[in-house]
């Protein structure tokens, strides 16, 4: 469990830049959670938090509560959770618990084979690097850079210490008052997974992030540009429910009769933070059951597209 004090939330100030967006920031404001707070604020309000900042429409919706997660810091905290609770179930219970972190090179899943009763699949847009999955699931890659950049010295007047992230056209992550990030760049259908950004890479970046980052906070100009980070995404592939993430059991893709079960569980997209708590417990239940008939179908109905389908025959086949 991750323990947040009332000093940790910088919240999150959303604007819109044209009437479409605006539109939806207000219909999200009347259908919110009442646990997901939500204020209206007034140009003049949003400026008390940002000085400088430009409001289109005159309105801006802050997100008090809301923060920023260096995902690799959360993932390790995630870890340290799963260990205390481990430790405090064996305590409890007659029944003795283990969790262990190995780390070892894998070339092709069968190397599991006969080593556990149940391996899920979780690399992300990493998955296709696997010869069992290259090319054969339908998620749609996309590279984005982030751009880091800090104040320069002669400037005395930071970001606001407590001002709020932004999200808009471009998304500007506090770090500090003098170190600020934005992003983020979308090249579909990348399958560069380098964290490490060109000069020409970045400079491209940073002239398609700049300008949208400006509308909303002019004084981002200026700033220093001080380096660049990438990173690769898998989306889920676009339905008529809208991009729902890739869950279910695997073997059928498998060669060869298998003792263990595989499962899959990917293409969160931009919304794992959100879900991957509840789809960890539905995919969880399924592996321990081993009955994927407890997994929606709609997160299972991936296997019937054709690209998936196909690949099926041909094993088959071969």
């Amino acid at each position: 469990m991750l323990l947040m004090k009332s000093d940790d939330f910088r919240g999150i100030l959303r604007l819109a830049t044209n009437l479409k967006n605006m539109a939806k920031l207000n219909a999200n404001v009347k259908t919110s959670l009442p646990s997901c707070r939500v204020d209206t604020l007034s140009k003049e309000a949003a400026q008390e938090l940002v000085p400088g900042l430009c409001v289109p429409f005159d309105t801006a919706f802050y997100m008090p509560e809301a923060l920023n997660i260096q995902s690799q810091n959360y993932l390790q905290a995630l870890f340290w959770s799963c260990e205390n609770l481990v430790t405090e179930s064996s305590t409890f219970d007659s029944g003795k618990k283990l969790l262990q972190l190995h780390r070892r090179p894998v070339s092709r899943l069968s190397e599991f084979d006969g080593e556990y009763d149940a391996v899920i699949i979780c690399l992300g847009a990493k998955v296709n690097m696997l010869p069992e999955f290259s090319g054969r699931l339908p998620l749609r890659t996309c590279r984005g850079v982030i751009a880091h950049l800090e104040l320069p010295g002669d400037i005395s007047e930071g970001y606001p210490e407590r001002g709020p992230s932004i999200l808009s056209d471009a998304w500007i992550a506090v770090k500090s008052p003098r170190e600020l990030h934005v992003g983020s760049t979308w090249e579909w259908k990348s399958s560069n997974s380098s964290p490490s950004v060109s000069p020409d890479e970045a400079s491209s970046a940073l002239s398609e992030l700049l300008p949208k980052a400006s509308v909303i906070y002019p004084r981002i100009m200026n700033w220093d540009f001080t380096g660049a980070r990438a990173g690769l995404r898998a989306m889920p592939p676009l339905t008529s429910l809208g991009s729902l993430p890739l869950l279910g059991c695997i073997n059928d893709i498998m060669e060869g009769n298998q003792t263990c079960k595989y499962w899959l569980f990917g293409g969160l997209g931009a919304r794992g933070l959100l879900y991957h708590g509840w789809l960890g417990n539905l995919m969880a239940h399924a592996v321990l059951s081993s009955d994927e008939g407890l997994i929606p179908l709609e997160l299972t109905s991936w296997k019937n597209t054709t690209q998936f389908s196909d690949f099926n025959k041909q094993t088959e086949f071969h």
